[in-house]
């Protein structure tokens, strides 16, 4: 099963800190989190302070990162796997991720320890495909972005067998 990911976080740097996370599977599972002792807003760009930080809801969703990482591997556990991740940003989602995922120098199971990414995997489709789909504005919201990058998934494989197979 697929599990697409999103992550927010501080800047586009070396030393960025993770700020939010979420997945969604194919078959529509969630899991979203918002770290509470990850960073500072000093550490974050004024991108992300106008663009990420307004849309956080901290009481609803925020957890430390031991909390996290227990939720997450539950979230996951639950899950038939193999568990396939996939990002349009593995670059920067993929180690965001494990930070979540690899507690106690343990890797979940059910869970490849690779990501797919998922511009590589769109670009083996045929124009045709792709044709009537709009690449969307991502609302800079992890869970948001994860849906949007599930429903884009969803949209460019419906009765694409062939693009399953490259995962």
């Amino acid at each position: 099963m697929k599990l697409f990911l999103d992550c927010e976080f501080t800047q586009l740097n070396r030393d960025t800190k993770l700020i939010s996370l979420a997945l969604v599977s194919e078959a529509g599972h969630e899991y979203y989190v918002e770290l509470t002792d990850t960073y500072l807003v000093a550490d974050c760009s004024d991108f992300v302070i106008q663009n990420v930080l307004p849309q956080l809801d901290m009481p609803a969703c925020g957890q430390p990162l031991a909390e996290a990482q227990v939720s997450l591997l539950a979230f996951l556990s639950n899950l038939e796997g193999p568990l396939e991740i996939c990002s349009d940003a593995p670059d920067w989602d993929w180690d965001l991720f494990c930070q979540l995922a690899y507690v106690n120098h343990r890797w979940p199971a059910n869970v490849a320890n690779r990501p797919t990414n998922l511009i590589l995997l769109f670009r083996h489709l045929e124009a045709d495909d792709i044709g009537n789909v709009t690449l969307p504005e991502l609302p800079h919201h992890a869970l948001l972005d994860a849906r949007l990058l599930t429903d884009l998934y969803r949209r460019l494989t419906a009765g694409s067998n062939r693009v399953t197979e490259h995962g």
